[in-house]
C-alpha cells in the first residue's frame, strides 16, 4: 500500500512539473509571438509605403553630394537669398533718394462761363484781360532735386548697406545650417545602417544557435525551456533588427527631403563611420577662428552699425535740408502770363528752398533715442554670442575627446564580448555551460557592437556640430 502510494505521488509530481515546464514554455511561445507579429505588422506597413521604392535605381551619395544637392534643393535657403536680394534692393532705394526727380505732368481742367473783364484802350480797341476761356490745359516737366539732407540720406544708405551685409551673413548661415542638417540626417542613415547590419549578422548567429539548441533537444541532452529560451532571444533580436530597418527608412527619407529627391528614393551613402577621428586642436585657436568665421557675428556686428546708422539718420532730421525745385509750363491759358489769353504760352521756373526744423514736436529726438537703444541692444546680444561662443566650443571639443576615448574603449569591448561568446560557445558544446550562458555571451557581444556603432556615430556628428561652431 505505501509503496502504491509512493509510486502516485511521484507519478503526480513528474506530471505537474511536466505541465509547469510546458505552461512556461507555452508562455515564452505566446510572448514571443505576440512581439514577433506586432512587430512584423509594423514592417508590413513599411513595406507597403515603399513598395514603390523598389522599381527605383538607388541613389549612391557622398557626403559632400548630399551637401551640395541640398543647398540647390532649399526652399529655406531661397528664402533667405529673397530677403537678402529684397536687402540689395533697399540699398539702391536709398542711393536713389539722392538723385534728382524728373516728371512731366498734364491735365485738362473745365470750368465755369465768366463775363470777359474788358478795358480801354487809346486807340478805342477794347482789350480783354480777362478772359472767358472755360478749356484749361497744361503740361509741366518738373524738377525736384534734394541737394543736402543735413546727412540723413547718407545715414540711410550706410544703414542699409550695413543690413544687406547682415542680409547675406544670414544667407552664409542658412546655408552651414542646412549643411549641419544635411550631415545629421546622413550620419543617422549611415548609423541606421551599420545597426541593421550588426543586428543582421547577431540574428544569423542566433538562427545557428537555435538550430543547435533543436538538434540537443531531439538527442535528449537539453530540456524544452532551453529552445523557448533560444527562440526568444531570436524573436528579440528579429524585433530590433525590424525597428533598426524602419529607422533607416525614416533616416533615408529624411535626408531624400533635404536633398530634394523622392522620399521613396533608396539611399545608400558610400561613407563609413569607422574613420579615425582629427587630432584635437587647442580652444584658443578655435575661438579666434570661430570669431573670424562664424557668419551670425558677422550679421550681428553688421546690424549693429545699421542701427548706429539709424540713429545718425534720426539725429540728421534736426538739420537744415536745402533742396531745388524747378519746372516749364505750356500752358493754355498760361496763366503766369497776364493779362490772360486763350492760346499756347510757355513759362518756367526755378527755385531754391531751405526748411530748417526749429520744433518737431521732439520727434527727431526720440527717434535718435528708439536708434540709440536698437544699437545697446544689438551690442549686448553681440557680447552674449561671444560668450555663448566659448562654451560651444568647449562643449564641442569635450564631446570629440569623450567619444576618441569612447572608440577605444568600444573597440576592446567588442573584442572582449567576441572571445567571451567563443570561450562560452565552446564549454557549451562540450557540456559544461548552459543555454543561459550562451544566451547571455550573444547579447553581450551584440550591445558591445551596437555601442560601438553609436559611438562612431556620436564622434561623427560631434566632428560635424564642432565645424558648424567654427563656421567652416
Amino acid at each position: 500500500m505505501m509503496m502504491n502510494t509512493l509510486k502516485n505521488t511521484k507519478t503526480a509530481l513528474a506530471t505537474k512539473a511536466t505541465k509547469v515546464t510546458k505552461d512556461t514554455r507555452n508562455t515564452k511561445y505566446k510572448k514571443s509571438l505576440v512581439v514577433f507579429v506586432s512587430f512584423v505588422a509594423v514592417r508590413l506597413c513599411v513595406l507597403g509605403s515603399s513598395a514603390a521604392a523598389q522599381d527605383l535605381t538607388p541613389l549612391r551619395l557622398s557626403l559632400d553630394d548630399a551637401r551640395m544637392r541640398a543647398v540647390a534643393a532649399s526652399h529655406r535657403l531661397a528664402e533667405a537669398r529673397a530677403r537678402a536680394a529684397a536687402a540689395e534692393d533697399a540699398v539702391a532705394v536709398r542711393e536713389a533718394a539722392d538723385r534728382p526727380i524728373v516728371a512731366l505732368q498734364g491735365s485738362y481742367g473745365r470750368i465755369n462761363h465768366i463775363t470777359e473783364f474788358v478795358v480801354p484802350t487809346a486807340t478805342g480797341v477794347p482789350r480783354v484781360l480777362y478772359p472767358d476761356a472755360p478749356d484749361n490745359f497744361l503740361t509741366r516737366v518738373d524738377l525736384q532735386w534734394p541737394i543736402y539732407s543735413g546727412g540723413r540720406t547718407d545715414a540711410l544708405e550706410r544703414a542699409a548697406r550695413a543690413e544687406a551685409s547682415a542680409a547675406a551673413a544670414d544667407v552664409a548661415a542658412a546655408r552651414a545650417d542646412l549643411r549641419l542638417e544635411v550631415t545629421r540626417a546622413f550620419w543617422a542613415l549611415v548609423t541606421a545602417r551599420a545597426t541593421a547590419d550588426v543586428l543582421t549578422r547577431s540574428l544569423a548567429r542566433s538562427d545557428a544557435n537555435l538550430r543547435d539548441v533543436r538538434e540537443r533537444l531531439k538527442a535528449g541532452l537539453v530540456p524544452p525551456n532551453e529552445v523557448a529560451s533560444a527562440e526568444a532571444q531570436q524573436s528579440r533580436q528579429r524585433m530590433l533588427l525590424i525597428e533598426a530597418q524602419n529607422q533607416q527608412a525614416l533616416a533615408s527619407a529624411e535626408l531624400a527631403r533635404l536633398i530634394g529627391a523622392e522620399l521613396l528614393q533608396p539611399i545608400e551613402p558610400v561613407e563609413v563611420l569607422d574613420l579615425p577621428p582629427a587630432a584635437p586642436v587647442p580652444l584658443v585657436s578655435l575661438l579666434a577662428e570661430a570669431r573670424a568665421l562664424r557668419n551670425e557675428r558677422r550679421s550681428l556686428e553688421q546690424r549693429v552699425q545699421a542701427a548706429d546708422f539709424e540713429r545718425a539718420a534720426a539725429e540728421a532730421g534736426r538739420r537744415p535740408t536745402v533742396a531745388v525745385t524747378g519746372g516749364f509750363d505750356y500752358a493754355r491759358p498760361n496763366r503766369r502770363i497776364f493779362p490772360l489769353a486763350e492760346r499756347w504760352d510757355d513759362s518756367w521756373e526755378a527755385t531754391v528752398a531751405v526748411r530748417w526744423p526749429l520744433w518737431d514736436g521732439d520727434r527727431a529726438r526720440t527717434e535718435a533715442a528708439q536708434a540709440s537703444s536698437l544699437a545697446t541692444a544689438a551690442r549686448h546680444r553681440l557680447a552674449e554670442f561671444d560668450s555663448v561662443l566659448a562654451l560651444e566650443l568647449q562643449q564641442r571639443l569635450v564631446e570629440l575627446d569623450s567619444g576618441r576615448a569612447a572608440i577605444a574603449a568600444a573597440d576592446d569591448a567588442v573584442r572582449a564580448a567576441a572571445e567571451a561568446r567563443r570561450v562560452v560557445t565552446e564549454r557549451y558544446r562540450a557540456g559544461v555551460a548552459t543555454e543561459t550562458e550562451v544566451l547571455d555571451a550573444e547579447v553581450a557581444l551584440l550591445q558591445a557592437e551596437l555601442d560601438r556603432t553609436r559611438t562612431f556615430a556620436g564622434v561623427r556628428l560631434a566632428e560635424t556640430r564642432l565645424e558648424r561652431a567654427l563656421g567652416r
